[in-house]
Parts: structure tokens; sequence; C-alpha cells
């Protein structure tokens, strides 16, 4: 599921409970919190539940309303901060509804979602151009609309008028950011929000990039070291306590330690015994010594802090310690499990295609937990690519960034397929290259020093090449993509003619790159040698 679908179904039920209240479309006020907000992700959002982007009046300070100060327009501009996100939608409501602005859109109907984006555009809600298209964009490419008809139908059968406050429940501070008990997303990382909680926000799993156990240093390759904790591939995520009755016993905000920005906290235990769950590499952290916390609080926001880290992660660790003070580190693997049992977390910890989880699940009587092996390198990949729960994610409706995915990892699976790689370090390959989003094409162009593919921020392809003397980058455009592409999946074709080919294709990029790099240089000569004549 897409940002904008997942925002959606979160928090669909605030904005049809706005429709029926005020009569501004369900869809509008959902696309509007997508772009406001980024997805409930951007700093405003997840510091002051604030999802629309709006500031702080002297009337609202009179009023005792809080705010928080950002950079907009101009530095240290105050924002409304509230105590939930639906206070958040409810406001937004009454700031249209109470500015004489907006009046002409509430002549409109409650479903016409185009009319109320381009009166949002023409009124100036927003100063970015294009901003109704980019609000149609977003409800017809997610199908929000869906919400607008759903509320209308319901309107008309109980024979109510839109713009009647009193049609609704009243929204105020005591109601929960967790639309209800049967939200998937919360289910699946807190059951009800109570008792339990995994350490991030996850629909399905979370990717592990290193295990319990020993390792090659990633400091240095030379050497094997311990590790004793589990490193969860994040994207500045909110850390989250795993327990009820949990005490922060300590915090390190010193960004330049080995950890960097770290946070521990503890559980006791009936028997005497304690419970030690470390949170490393933070980039922020919410929480101070002495502090009680409870399942699903927000710990911190995960980070790339520390002078151990080769880039962002959360490292997790559990340490036991005894009645009589003996402390050992544990597999945090078989911590999550039993809490993950205890709380019915169905979530999976995948690590290069496998769930660690499920050797320490109870398993049926007579029968060994099972664990699944099925997926290809091809398919593993693609699977951290397409979701968001990877930290790496790349989904999109756009057809282009699709051809770059499936190019991207078709390439990858017949370069690890022709290096002759296990099985396992296929999977690894996978794995690296999805989070680095780049795949060593060494192995099919061994007439160059280096070659490699890369998604870049834009979500183009970019070819990197370098023929011994210098480096030379190519973006590849759409027809080369559909010739690449096309090779690969030519199941008439043994690998090694599919090499053949890619070969040829990339050495045409290279002499591209190269003759353009030769006019240039042979252009700056001869513009010396003019100016030295005059």
């Amino acid at each position: 599921m897409s940002k904008n679908k997942d925002y959606a179904e979160t928090y669909a039920e605030y904005a049809m409970e706005q429709m029926r209240r005020y009569g501004i479309p369900a869809s509008v006020t959902l696309a509007q919190g997508i772009i406001e907000s980024s997805n409930g992700q951007s700093q405003l959002a997840r510091n002051e539940n604030n999802h629309f982007g709006i500031k702080a009046t002297p009337a609202w300070i009179a009023g005792g309303g809080k705010y928080g100060l950002y950079t907009d327009d101009k530095p240290n501009e105050k924002f409304c901060s509230y105590g939930s996100v639906g206070n958040s939608y409810e406001h937004h409501s009454q700031f249209l509804k109470n500015n004489q602005r907006y009046a002409g859109c509430f002549k409109l109907s409650p479903d016409d979602y185009h009319g109320w984006a381009n009166g949002l555009e023409k009124a100036g809600y927003a100063t970015a151009g294009k901003y109704a298209s980019n609000l149609v964009n977003i409800i017809e490419k997610n199908d929000l609309q869906k919400y607008d008809q759903q509320v209308m139908a319901e309107m008309k059968a109980k024979g109510l008028a839109f713009g009647t406050e009193q049609n609704s429940r009243t929204i105020n501070s005591d109601i929960v950011d967790t639309i209800s008990s049967n939200n998937r997303k919360s289910d699946n990382y807190a059951m009800n929000g109570s008792s339990y909680s995994f350490p991030l926000k996850r629909d399905e799993f979370m990717l592990v990039t290193s295990p319990f156990g020993m390792r090659t240093d990633p400091m240095d390759s030379s050497k094997q070291q311990m590790h004793k904790g589990l490193d969860i591939q994040t994207k500045l995520d909110d850390v989250l306590a795993t327990e009820n009755q949990g005490k922060v016993v300590a915090v390190n905000q010193n960004a330049h330690t080995a950890g960097g920005k770290s946070v521990t906290l503890e559980y006791q235990r009936e028997n005497g015994d304690k419970c030690q769950i470390s949170y490393l590499h933070l980039s922020s952290i919410d929480v101070k010594i002495g502090d009680d916390v409870k399942a699903g609080q927000k710990i911190g926001i995960s980070g790339n802090t520390g002078t151990r880290t080769t880039g962002e992660h959360l490292h997790f660790g559990v340490k036991q310690i005894t009645a009589d003070g003996t402390s050992r580190d544990i597999d945090p693997v078989a911590y999550l499990a039993e809490i993950g049992q205890k709380g019915n977390i169905q979530l999976q910890a995948l690590s290069n295609g496998t769930d660690l989880l499920a050797k320490y699940k109870e398993a049926t009587p007579g029968k060994n937990p099972q664990i699944d092996t099925t997926l290809s390198p091809e398919e593993w990949m693609k699977k951290l690519l397409s979701s968001e729960d990877s930290g790496v994610g790349m989904s999109s409706d756009d057809p282009i960034m699709e051809l770059v995915t499936t190019l991207f990892t078709s390439l990858m699976t017949l370069a690890v397929q022709i290096d002759g790689k296990s099985e396992e370090e296929k999977m690894q390959a996978a794995t690296d290259s999805a989070i680095k989003k780049q795949v060593d094409l060494s192995t099919l162009m061994p007439s160059l020093k280096e070659c490699s593919l890369s998604i870049q921020e834009n979500g183009k392809a970019l070819l990197q090449m370098n023929d011994g003397k210098n480096s030379y980058n190519h973006e590849l455009s759409t027809v080369e993509m559909n010739r690449l592409q096309s090779t690969l999946g030519d199941s008439g074709l043994s690998d090694a003619d599919k090499q053949q080919r890619i070969a040829g294709i990339v050495n045409n990029a290279l002499l591209t790159q190269q003759a353009s790099r030769n006019y240039e240089q042979n252009a700056s000569q001869r513009e010396n040698q003019n100016l030295q004549i005059r």
C-alpha cells in the first residue's frame, strides 16, 4: 500500500466526520492532509499533531492555544500545536468555515472535489503553484472520492443536511489518534495500544540488516566481531517502548560516541530479574532519565548518529540482569518473539528473506517451526523496493518507476547468477542492493574497471562507468531501459547471450559519454587558443 493510501485509510473517519459537520469533501481534507503533513511524517505533524500547516494567530494564543516555532516563509513562525490529530482536523474545518476567503467553497456541493480544490487555490490556501491539480491528482489516483460518496449516501438515507455541526459527535481533545481498535497498522505493532509493542510501526515486517551473533565488522572487513543487538532498517521512524511499566535508566545525547544518541529502558520482572532494552543511533530523544513509559510510547526518532554506523538504522539490544546482578546480552529476536506472542502481534523480522522470529514461535505439537525460504533473490529484492515496511521502499504508481524497479532487480539477478554466488550470498546481495539502491554490474562488464546502476532520489536510473582512465555517468533513457528489460526478459536467451547484449548497450552509452567529453575538451582547448591569439 502506498503512503498516500495508508494515510487516507488511517484518517478517513476524521475526514468523513468533518464532511458531515461542515460539508467539506472528505477527499479534499485527506488530500490536503497528505500534502501539508507529508503523509503525517512532517516535523510539524509528528511534534504538534498539525496536519494542515495552520499558523497560530494572536487570537489562538490569547485563548490559551499552544504553538511551536518553525521556519516556513521566515524563521521562528508560530504554528498551532494540538493535543490530538482529531483536534487538527476540527480546527482545519473551523479555519475554512470562519474565513470569508473560503465562503465560495461552502456554496459548492460537498462531493464537488474539483470545485473545492480550485476554490482553495484561488483563495490562496497554499503559495505553491498547481495546488488544485495536485489535490485532484491525489484524490483520483487514490480513489479518495469514495469517502465522499459514502457520506453522501449516508446523509441522504438519514435525511440529514450538510453543514450542521450537530450531525455527529463533537470532536474534542479526548479523541485518540487510533481511529478504531480494528486499525490494521495499530493492531500489528501494538495490540490495542496496551501491553506490548514492537519497537517500530510496521504493517507486515521489519527488515533486519544485521542479526545477533558473530559477523564481519562493518567498520573493518578484516575483523570479526560479536554483534550484541539487532540492526533494523529505518527511515526517521518513531522508536517505541515495548512494554508497560518501563523506566528510563540511561540517556546519551552525545552523537559522537560509538552508539550515538541512545536510550535504555528497564523492566522489572516478578522473579527479581530485570530486562534492559537499548535503542542506539537515534537522531533525537523524547524522554529523560527517570521517566515512566508504556508500550507503544514514542522514545525518540531513529537516525544515523554515532561513530560506529554505516547508514541509518536502529540498533535494538536486549540485556537480561538476574537478581544477583549477573547480566548477559540475549538475542533480541527471542525477546520480540516472546512479547509478540503475549501481545498477539503478527509481524515478521525478515533477514535476507527469512523470518528470524519463526524459530522462536511455539510449534504445533509434533512439528518443528517452518521457516519460509521460498522467496527468490529477485522476489526478495522486489519486496524490499515495493514495501514501505522495508525502510527503503520505492512504491509508486508511475509506470516509469515500475520499469526502473523491474530493470534494477533483473540486472541484480543476472549479475549474481553469472558471478556464481551461493543462494545465501544472492539473498545478501539483493538486500545490499536494495538498501544502497545500487547494483554492481562489474560481473557483466569485465572490460570496465567499475560499472554499476543506481536509482537516484528523483527515480532516474544512473549508469556509472569507469574505463580505467575516467569515470562517466549516463542517465538511462526510457528507450534504453526498455531495450535492457526486453533482453533480460527474453527466456530464449542464455545468460551468456543476455550478458553480451547488455554489454553492447552499456558500451554504446560509454562511447556516447566519451565522445561528449572529448568534444567538450576540444572545444575548451580551441577557445583557449583563440583567447591566446587575441
